[in-house]
């Protein structure tokens, strides 16, 4: 597969996060053969911090590998992985790391921080900017959406 299908492949399930009314973002893994692990954004859906695409993407890699160390494996990501993100990355040893669209308020890999020019143990290599254009409007066209149709949104402050 080249960079591009497997960027479109990100994208198609960013686009399924969208339909599910969580922010469009999608990941996949790909091992040099086949994709191996998939995920999109479900913070929404399943009320948890955690369940953004990369998390997803890797938990699915690790489960089809069978193993966690995905030193063999790039990631491609629609949106510029957040702190989190990054930290899982390192952790599962990811060869690479390609995103599409800058994320000016959490980037942890170029915009806010560059968490993979410290100094772990680990540093994936890391490509910017493939079919930026279209996952920027992606994410665009949803918070637009978001905006112009606003949902009041009732939760319950913890006691």
């Amino acid at each position: 597969m080249t960079e591009e299908e497997l960027m479109r492949a990100a994208i198609a399930l960013a686009r399924e996060a969208a339909m599910d009314d969580e922010v469009p973002v999608g990941c996949v893994i790909y091992d040099g053969t086949r994709i191996v692990g998939r995920g999109r954004n479900r913070r929404e859906g399943a009320k948890n911090a955690l369940a953004h695409a990369e998390i997803e993407a890797i938990a699915d890699a690790c489960k089809t590998l069978g193993g966690w160390r995905l030193w063999q494996c790039t990631l491609y990501v629609t949106l510029e992985p957040c702190p989190m993100c990054a930290g899982a990355i390192i952790n599962a040893r990811l060869k690479r790391v390609v995103y599409g669209a800058a994320d000016p308020k959490a980037g942890s890999c170029d915009s806010v921080t560059r968490l993979f020019e410290l100094p772990y143990n680990h540093r994936p290599a890391l490509s910017s900017g493939l079919l930026a254009g279209e996952c920027s409007a992606i994410l665009r066209d949803f918070f637009r959406t978001k905006r112009e149709n606003p949902v009041e949104k009732h939760w319950k402050k913890p006691e």
